[in-house]
């Protein structure tokens, strides 16, 4: 609430003069639809401007949740839920225009009604469609430029469930459904134009935007204009004329402008008539203009072009704006109680935070609707997917009214509205691509049942053995081809101490148990397969009650040397750590993945901003630690361990060192870690997770300490 600190009573531009003045006549021969004008009078009339601004933040944080609570019910990703809901929450811009008195705010409430109508029930039957259809009417009236989307929703409701292939009399019910419902508030705003004012029109607007889009471009020398329609030629010549903004309010707005007009003509007439004339000869001049226009969009940066709508209008400024007009303060007292002022405090650091980036790149928004339209077209895994049409649908609406607005003129203003709808269709786009998402349901704290089970099954196997001073575990699945080398080269003492094998089978399909069995390994067998972080730290617990005093991990593929065990151990024996993992960066890798290798190299540099710990190597699965430290960490993950128990180590204030180690390609079978994408999403989830509970939300009462140490020998 920010915002309404600093400006007081509200922010008020000049259309919020329009939409004030008209609250009671409700005019619709005027710039802007009535819809807005409708929603502001009975909240002006509870609490004036300031109750209309409180109540548009308030709702513009509802939007946030409503779109992440959306993401999620289509089965997005945590983050990436969370992502495509950040803008509409924390974009200045978007703080910014709910402290206007403008419609935008609650066009993105119909917006988003319109995306969970649509795809918050599965395929939409006719009813829904037609629900659609209201909201898409309402749309219109608080918007004209929402009729637009009309397109983007038919398209939707043709493709959506692939019913044109297979029923297409479905097809048609929905879209005739949607469609016949649009025609009502639609037919009944047109009627009601047409009894004030005595035209068909859809606003008071239409000749006069269209004629400052023409009139930028018109090549007025080889067009066929006649006495009157001559007059709406731009005086000044091709290459230096205005921007669409100054044509299309400022001349047009000019009540002595053009000059006296011929016999039986009106200026409306004439503008139609111009623009008309400009639209059949230079189709391609008009298309070319707002094709530049919808692409500045879409810039990294927010900058104003030469002749656009200066983008300081929607800035936070360190001034009241548009105090010039003598209507602005006139508005604020009789609308809001009070004359308009700034609180500079409060203003400077909105200010500063919109300015230095409190704002979402154009670009980024860019690549979530290159994304979202890859995954509509079927690219990869998304062409099975069920959130392909799902993506299409907010990246079309988007498009649609980007490009339409754009159409007219082009203003940062009219972007907003990719907050609410490129982000969600991103999200959605990335999750078609990557496939069904391999996350699992955290684990219960240790044991749960499926740990106890395991446990009866060891303890039936075993009894109740004393393990060795140190015991390696590994988790298994599906492994029978595999393991039996990897326990084979198992030394058998390290640094003076017996080793013993400890295998966790975590619910194989084959014969993994017996295998190792057969090569002296313990084996507790799970009955469901849970994941490879769940088997691990059955593991740990194990070993520690059977009187382990170190535990070390390595894979049941062959990947590790098992010959650089006692090097692994060392600096734990010599009290110079508590957790030692090697590192293939520092040693050697045979990669047969250059997805894998970036990996490695990106989720090493995150790590280390996260914890600010040098660290090069998170997923190394040759590790050695302390029992007592491999029970107390905190381990929830099924998948994606590695780096929750690195993390983890160091946030209770382990002492982490890497060793340069080798890492060879498998010895058998394939890799049970999913798509490369997949598995890099689920593993930054896990990383990022693991730092917010760890470093953020632990009670600051456990020590933050802990040293990392990078020995290359």
């Amino acid at each position: 609430m920010l915002a309404t600190i600093a400006y007081r009573p509200a922010i008020i531009y000049v259309d919020s003069v329009h939409y004030l003045e008209n609250m009671r006549s409700l005019k619709p021969d005027q710039l802007n639809p009535i819809g807005y004008s409708v929603l502001l009078r009975p909240l002006v009339e509870i609490g004036g401007l300031t109750t209309v601004v409180i109540v548009q933040h308030v709702v513009g944080l509802l939007l946030g949740v409503a779109i992440y609570a959306l993401a999620r019910r289509l089965g997005v990703y945590r983050w990436l839920a969370a992502l495509a809901a950040a803008p509409l929450l924390l974009d200045a811009y978007q703080v910014q225009i709910e402290q206007n008195i403008m419609a935008e705010t609650a066009f993105d409430v119909l917006l988003v009604a319109l995306l969970w109508v649509l795809l918050g029930w599965g395929v939409p039957n006719w009813k829904r469609a037609a629900l659609a259809g209201l909201i898409l009417g309402a749309a219109f009236a608080l918007r004209t430029i929402g009729v637009t989307l009309v397109v983007a929703v038919l398209l939707y409701l043709v493709v959506v469930g692939a019913a044109w292939r297979t029923s297409v009399w479905r097809v048609v019910v929905r879209s005739a459904a949607m469609l016949a419902a649009f025609a009502i508030p639609f037919g009944a705003y047109v009627g009601y134009v047409h009894a004030e004012t005595g035209r068909w029109a859809i606003s008071g607007a239409e000749n006069q935007v269209l004629y400052g889009r023409t009139a930028v471009v018109a090549n007025c020398a080889k067009l066929p204009l006649d006495e009157g329609t001559r007059l709406f030629c731009p005086k000044e010549p091709l290459g230096e004329r205005m921007g669409v903004d100054r044509y299309a309010h400022n001349r047009y707005g000019d009540p002595n402008w053009p000059g006296e007009l011929p016999p039986g003509t009106t200026k409306p007439q004439l503008a139609k008539e111009f623009s008309g004339i400009v639209l059949r000869h230079q189709p391609f001049d008009v298309a070319w203009a707002a094709g530049k226009d919808f692409l500045k969009g879409f810039a990294p940066t927010r900058t104003t072009s030469p002749d656009d709508v200066p983008l300081e209008r929607w800035q936070f400024q360190l001034s009241y704006p548009n105090l010039q007009d003598e209507k602005t303060a006139q508005a604020s007292e009789k609308f809001g109680g009070m004359e308009p002022h700034v609180n500079k405090g409060p203003a400077t650091v909105l200010r500063a935070y919109q300015l230095n980036g409190g704002f979402t790149p154009g670009l980024v928004l860019g690549i979530a609707g290159l994304i979202a339209l890859a995954a509509a077209f079927g690219v990869g895994r998304a062409k099975q997917s069920r959130l392909r049409a799902a993506a299409l649908l907010p990246v079309s609406a988007a498009v649609v009214l980007l490009l339409g607005s754009a159409a007219f003129e082009f203003s940062w203003r009219y972007q907003l509205p990719g907050l609410v709808l490129f982000p969600l269709a991103g999200a959605l786009g990335l999750t078609a691509l990557l496939g069904r998402s391999q996350q699992r349901p955290p684990l219960a704290a240790y044991p749960d049942k499926v740990d106890s089970e395991a446990l009866d099954d060891f303890k039936d196997r075993h009894g109740d053995p004393a393990f060795a001073p140190l015991v390696v575990v590994i988790a298994a699945y599906n492994e029978a081809g595999g393991i039996g080398p990897v326990l084979a080269n198992m030394p058998k003492t390290c640094s003076g101490l017996p080793v013993d094998v400890l295998v966790v089978v975590d619910g194989a399909e084959d014969d993994t148990a017996e295998v190792a069995a057969a090569h002296g390994a313990y084996v507790c067998a799970a009955p469901v397969n849970r994941g490879q972080g769940a088997a691990l730290r059955l593991g740990y617990h194990l070993a520690a009650q059977g009187g382990a005093q170190y535990i070390a991990t390595t894979d049941a593929d062959g990947q590790y040397d098992n010959d650089e065990l006692p090097v692994l151990l060392q600096p734990i024996l010599e009290g110079r750590a508590d957790f030692v993992t090697g590192s293939r960066r520092l040693g050697q890798e045979d990669a047969d993945s250059r997805l894998r290798w970036v990996g490695v190299r990106v989720f090493a540099v995150l790590a280390s901003i996260l914890t600010r710990k040098k660290l090069t190597d998170t997923s190394f699965g040759f590790r050695a630690m302390r029992a007592g430290l491999a029970c107390s960490v905190t381990l929830r993950e099924p998948q994606y361990q590695s780096s929750e128990l690195l993390l983890g180590v160091l946030g209770t204030g382990g002492r982490v060192v890497e060793l340069p180690m080798t890492m060879r390609r498998r010895g058998d079978g394939s890799s049970k870690k999913g798509p490369g994408l997949v598995y890099g999403a689920n593993y930054a989830r896990v990383m990022t997770g693991t730092w917010w509970r760890e470093y953020v939300l632990r009670p600051a009462w456990r020590t933050r300490t802990g040293r990392t140490a990078r020995t290359s020998g």
